[in-house]
């Protein structure tokens, strides 16, 4: 197919899967126009953290080098109980010889899509349309037409490929029908943000706190400078009103408990969302794809959501790129399915359960164990860096990429 005369990839939604996906088919000459609800890039302020893999797919598109700019290296990471008397210390200098990246890079979500939208907008020919919402599509064999929705009204567009990058609510997913199977845990998470700093206090910039009455992650995120912005989940009962959860009285002693301190925490955001462990069971429906959180939702208790989506984008894309050139038949694309299926539920689902329920673990002995269980495994260079293979996602994806 002579990609000149052809139709456009359309691609539904602009947060980071989206943009991955435009950016790495624009750079192979393909057409791509994006389409997005909201009238400008949203300022999420979940995902942020960034593993190893991911910054080696977006390195040869200019990002990973603009990320550093402004980002966090975080060399170490610790999961610890509240007293910090017994904590696991993990170094990912011990995958200097396997990745150019040996760390994790902070840098918050709505920082990452502003350098991945520079990049499109004067790197590429793509076009990206804000406030034009996808409300539906038809498959017509040799094309999709997508029906949208913007301030001028209702339009359709000839589209040789759509892709779902529309988030967890995704309209593209609905409207193919496919389920959306997993479960939503009984609990929400509170997002406390705060300018006090919690390196003093042990923490490194990457931390899990395994409490019997009450667990808690820690994320620095770079903001607008030192000391930079400590972010804290929490878990909330969803009994509780929101209203009750935010109040401030309510959050500063959900802080206070975390870390005792004379005077009260300066809070710069709260938020609360729900966490959910699903994956869509059809992937791959004729002309349309979907990747990122429209295809699957995890806890980020391991930070594997964004990550898995920019991976969901590279692997969807390269293949993609083949059959749109007519290199490759339509069914590469289920390869793409199942490689990419294979990461998210042998790794992504597995591994974040498990990290949840070893935060939560309620018997104090059992608790105990698991720490003493995971210093161990910190403090041997062997284990560690087997540890260390695996949350990194590295293991995971070379399993998932060995599908055939």
């Amino acid at each position: 197919m002579n990609s000149k005369d052809s139709l456009p990839v359309v691609v539904s939604g602009a947060g980071p899967t989206g943009l991955m996906c435009a950016l790495a088919l624009a750079k192979q000459g393909i057409k791509v126009i994006v389409l997005e609800s909201e009238l400008a890039l949203t300022h999420d302020l979940r995902a942020g953290s960034y593993h190893p893999p991911t910054m080696e797919m977006m390195a040869p598109y200019g990002i990973t080098a603009r990320m550093h700019e402004t980002g966090i290296k975080v060399p170490h990471w610790q999961v610890r109980n509240r007293e910090g008397d017994r904590v696991a210390r993990f170094d990912l200098g011990l995958l200097a010889d396997v990745t150019p990246y040996p760390y994790r890079l902070h840098l918050e979500q709505h920082r990452l899509t502003p350098i991945q939208w520079d990049i499109l907008r004067h790197e590429t020919d793509a076009v990206v349309r804000f406030g034009h919402k996808v409300i539906g599509f038809e498959q017509r064999g040799d094309h999709v037409r997508v029906q949208v929705e913007s301030s001028h009204g209702a339009e359709t567009i000839d589209a040789a490929w759509l892709i779902g990058c529309d988030g967890g609510r995704s309209t593209v997913r609905k409207v193919l029908g496919t389920e959306f199977e997993g479960f939503t845990w009984p609990e929400q998470f509170l997002v406390v943000s705060t300018t006090y700093d919690l390196a003093p206090h042990g923490f490194t910039p990457n931390a899990y706190v395994a409490d019997t009455a009450e667990w808690a992650a820690i994320f620095k995120m770079p903001d607008v400078g030192p000391p930079g912005l400590w972010r804290v989940v929490f878990p909330a009962s969803t009994e509780v009103a929101d209203e009750a959860i935010l109040d401030p009285a309510s959050v500063e002693a959900r802080m206070q408990y975390f870390v005792p301190k004379d005077d009260p925490y300066p809070i710069k955001y709260k938020s609360i969302y729900r966490v959910h462990q699903r994956v869509a069971a059809d992937w791959h429906v004729g002309r349309v794809l979907l990747a990122g959180d429209a295809a699957h939702l995890n806890n980020p208790l391991g930070a594997f959501g964004l990550n898995s989506g920019i991976h969901d984008a590279i692997n969807l894309t390269e293949k993609l790129g083949r059959v749109y050139r007519g290199e490759a038949d339509q069914s590469l694309m289920e390869l793409y399915v199942r490689q990419r299926k294979h990461a998210t539920v042998q790794q992504v689902q597995a591994m974040s359960i498990r990290n949840k329920k070893l935060l939560e673990e309620r018997d104090p002995m059992v608790q105990r164990k698991n720490l003493e269980d995971l210093a161990a495994t910190a403090n041997n260079p062997v284990t560690a860096r087997d540890y260390l293979l695996n949350t990194t996602m590295i293991n995971g994806l070379k399993a998932a990429n060995a599908v055939g």
